[in-house]
């Protein structure tokens, strides 16, 4: 009787705990399409080799296939990585092989808290792509979905640009 007792207590308490958790809201995301390469504009050359880091939220995806500009500049945008925060979308700038910026097109947008992960993560996880000069980065301790999000986008970027 004093086991069953305690049965119905703990599924009770437990169902409890279930009904009463929040999930994250949804973000807007457009079509999670694949790769595509876009043409570059002025303000993305970089030969300073310098990344932006920006941590803006857009949706807008260029489409097209782009190609080599005049001074062998281009940019990849790699596919936009739904998180439990919202999506994650980068686009790569590239001189020949070589990663001279990253652009962060869409980050996590779930409130105060995600703005302050990404704010810290972002910028990290933008230098060790330019220092690795690939996809094989760590995740940034305590941003784990932001840095998953990341690298998912940025391995298919890296993939569309047939880079290493």
């Amino acid at each position: 009787m004093r086991r069953a007792i305690l049965t119905i207590g703990g599924t009770v308490a437990g169902l409890a705990a279930l009904l009463s958790f929040k999930t994250h809201s949804a973000a807007d995301v457009t079509a999670a399409g694949t790769p595509t390469t876009t043409t570059p504009t002025s303000s993305a050359t970089s030969p300073s080799g310098s990344a932006s880091g920006s941590a803006t939220k857009s949706t807008k995806s260029s489409g097209g296939k782009g190609s080599a500009g005049s001074a062998g500049t281009r940019t990849v945008t790699g596919k936009v990585d739904n998180t439990p925060y919202g999506p994650t979308q980068v686009q790569l700038v590239l001189a020949g092989k070589k990663i001279t910026a990253v652009n962060v097109l869409q980050h996590t947008d779930d409130g105060a808290t995600s703005m302050q992960i990404d704010s810290n993560a972002l910028p990290k996880l933008t230098s060790e792509v330019l220092t690795a000069q690939s996809a094989r980065i760590d995740a940034v301790s305590g941003a784990t979905y932001t840095s998953a999000g990341y690298i998912a986008s940025l391995q298919s970027a890296v993939d569309s640009a047939g880079i290493a």
